[in-house]
């Protein structure tokens, strides 16, 4: 098993990202050899630094796309930066997956123009993994597709599920469709028509679920086009950090407060380990032929090391033999054939 990762992207510098690899090497044994994309100068200083190579190499790579690209004209332009670099070694076989922290709506545009999505599938979305009150659930599309048609959010619901069940080890996941009410009235025309046509497949559909449902286990899947699932990603990054430095604050306001704070440190830890993203790694491109993972760009190294784990599973379960099998079954069941779906290049949120 070969993992190529771009190692430019990060918003700490390669070296963060190759102690991460490392980390990774150390608790997957099942990984044959990583390989570092990226400034040859750059990464061969970083490694000087960290010690030992083994199962390490290294691919150049001389220019990096920026947060500042526009996504499809920087893939277009920068032929020879590392986040297209490591899509095609995907391609060639000579990675089975790719990792960036880089530019999202980039590595949309790098993974969907060099690798291309499975037969059956019209738009690859990014799939995260989301804790709740009671362990985690999947939100999908959170930033790969503006602009979406029912059937995408049917084929978004089929591949969310493949990845719950497979990777999170939901028997039979419960899948919800997310929107301002649970009544069946509510929503949009998109979100409707969705709605019809997954009860009409095998899917565990459980309706519509609202915002507040989000954290409180009602669904192990929940489905929204890319421009909403993004919005409602940032807006819970944000909400945790700020929810964390109002408590820190207030447990600091006294003597009295920062005794209870003291006597409690085991509870916040465990609470701050359950919400932390580093802890989920890496959000999947599903749809492509090959294994994509999007890290984030503040990624540090567990979240880097948990980067490499979620595309070791994800290469592991097979997962793109699933979802080939199983979104061609539904597309024949709903009578859906290319000539009847939008085969447009998907907007990237």
């Amino acid at each position: 098993m070969r993992i190529a990762v771009d190692v430019m992207g990060g918003d700490h510098g390669s070296g963060v990202v190759i102690n991460g690899v490392r980390l990774a090497l150390q608790s997957l044994p099942q990984i044959h050899e990583i390989l570092l994309v990226g400034d040859q100068g750059q990464i061969e200083s970083a490694l000087a630094a960290a010690g030992p190579r083994d199962r390490i190499r290294l691919v150049h790579a001389s220019e990096v796309i920026t947060m500042e690209d526009k996504p499809l004209d920087a893939v277009r332009r920068k032929k020879d930066c590392s986040m297209v670099r490591a899509m095609e070694l995907v391609r060639d076989g000579k990675a089975g997956a790719a990792i960036s922290l880089g530019n999202t709506g980039a590595l949309v545009a790098a993974a969907t123009v060099k690798l291309r999505r499975l037969a059956p599938v019209e738009r690859a979305p990014i799939a995260t993994v989301m804790p709740s009150v009671n362990g985690e659930f999947v939100l999908v599309d959170v930033g790969a597709n503006h602009e979406c048609r029912p059937i995408h959010l049917v084929q978004f619901a089929i591949m969310g599920a493949i990845y719950s069940r497979e990777l999170l080890h939901h028997r039979q996941p419960r899948v919800g469709i997310l929107s301002n009410g649970r009544e069946e009235t509510k929503g949009t025309e998109l979100t409707r028509e969705t709605l019809r046509l997954m009860r009409q497949l095998d899917l565990d559909c459980v309706g519509y679920v609202e915002g507040h449902d989000l954290f409180h286990g009602r669904a192990d899947v929940v489905v929204t086009d890319g421009f909403t699932g993004n919005i409602v990603l940032k807006t819970c990054e944000g909400l945790s950090r700020a929810i964390f430095g109002v408590v820190r604050a207030e447990l600091q306001a006294n003597g009295w407060r920062k005794l209870g704070a003291a006597l409690a440190r085991g509870a916040f830890r465990d609470i701050k380990r359950r919400l932390d993203p580093e802890a989920y790694g890496g959000a999947p491109l599903l749809g492509l032929n090959g294994v994509v993972i999007k890290a984030h760009g503040g990624a540090r190294e567990e979240a880097i090391m948990n980067a490499v784990r979620v595309a070791t599973e994800t290469l592991q379960q097979r997962i793109n033999d699933a979802i080939v099998r199983e979104v061609a079954a539904a597309n024949l069941k709903l009578g859906f054939t290319k000539s009847t779906m939008d085969t447009s290049t998907p907007a990237v949120a």
